[in-house]
């Protein structure tokens, strides 16, 4: 008897497309995922089970159009499929919820409080995260956990994630250049996890130390090399 698969029915990611198409009216929706991203690939360099997508679009229903959350994080999925990556992320292919969905708030209001709140619950992505960079008298970062079907505030910056295994977190710092508050991914210690610039002019500051202590000992550093 002829088996029937009914994933076999199913566009692949490959035939959906991989965003909603509209643009972004705030460059921090790329720029704040995309650090995120990039701390956690050099927090997990030999981690394969894990992938963060920015400006993706879910796919979980076959006839309905994709979310597309500014930046997602899924554990337990394979973090490489090939050299081309992945177009969209494909739940029925996947078999994985994301486990948290960014949203950056832009001057334009796309329901990050109200609709893809209430859509990101019924999916059942455990955590939410908002960032409003134009908020003064109420909290830019909001971090929401799903109980009992419900999100849940959670106090604090930076709020520890204990299914991650991270914090995450707003504060001052440089990235690319561009000196302002940017999102970043915490210890367990509350240290937040240095850019590759930052690793880069540590070292170089460690560097001048030892030069500067061979120096009170009458030693010539460059004599050295």
């Amino acid at each position: 008897m002829l088996e029937y698969n009914p994933l076999a029915c199913l566009p692949s990611s490959e035939e959906l497309p991989d965003s909603d198409d509209t643009p972004v009216d705030n460059e921090l929706q790329d720029l704040i995922p995309g650090l995120l991203k990039a701390l956690l690939a050099m927090a997990w360099p030999e981690r394969m089970d894990w992938f963060f997508g920015v400006d993706m679009g879910i796919y979980y229903d076959p006839d309905l159009p994709a979310i597309v959350p500014d930046g997602f994080l899924s554990l337990g999925v394979e973090r490489f499929y090939d050299e081309n990556l992945r177009p969209s992320y494909v739940l029925w292919e996947e078999k994985k919820l994301p486990i948290l969905a960014l949203e950056v708030v832009s001057k334009t209001y796309r329901g990050e409080y109200s609709t893809k709140k209430a859509e990101y619950g019924r999916l059942g992505i455990l955590y939410y995260v908002v960032y409003n960079p134009f908020r003064r008298r109420k909290p830019r970062l909001e971090v929401y956990k799903l109980v009992n079907n419900v999100y849940e505030l959670h106090d604090g910056n930076p709020v520890w994630l204990p299914e991650i295994g991270l914090g995450i977190g707003i504060e001052r710092g440089t990235y690319l250049g561009i000196p302002r508050e940017w999102m970043y991914w915490y210890n367990q210690q509350g240290q937040r996890l240095l850019t590759s610039e930052e690793k880069a002019q540590q070292a170089q500051q460690e560097v001048q130390v030892l030069r500067e202590r061979l120096r009170s000992l009458g030693i010539d550093p460059d004599s050295l090399t």
